[in-house]
């Protein structure tokens, strides 16, 4: 199993702010995974702990039965598990084609935080943003 390079981690804004060996510490604590095209990876309304970025492929984003998103390499979904440490999952993500991710689970994820304001920060900065997108598509849909 390999691990995502440092600078895949370093784009995605929770880390944006950290150093090389930071960023290279952090890259160790996340697994491989691969889906098929066509695979569910998460599924709304179902547990999970994990947190993914995207390596290689392309997958999209669906509440209920509509499509709000696509996502591609260093992209990344499942963040407010890395939280929360496995409460419903707010969407469902589908591989579109082969998929190459990088997993981080809650409880790898904790320690690295508790140690790293920075990773929290930006968590919270991140968490925030989503949940004003979800307020306005909602105020939006009424």
């Amino acid at each position: 199993m390999s691990s995502p390079n440092p600078d895949l981690l370093a784009k995605i804004p929770l880390f944006a702010d950290l150093g090389p060996k930071e960023l290279k510490s952090l890259a160790s604590s996340f697994n491989e995974r691969t889906f098929l095209a066509g695979d569910t990876i998460l599924v709304a309304g179902t547990g999970g702990v994990g947190f993914f970025v995207i390596g290689e492929g392309t997958a999209t984003v669906t509440v209920g039965d509509r499509e709000v998103g696509k996502l591609g390499p260093g992209e990344y979904f499942g963040e407010v598990a890395l939280i929360d440490g496995g409460s419903e999952r707010s969407a469902t993500v589908t591989a579109v084609t082969d998929l190459k991710t990088f997993g981080l689970t809650a409880w790898a994820f904790r320690p690295i935080v508790e140690a790293d304001a920075r990773i929290a920060w930006k968590l919270l900065q991140a968490l925030a943003r989503k949940l004003r997108e979800a307020e306005s598509r909602t105020s939006s849909a009424g």
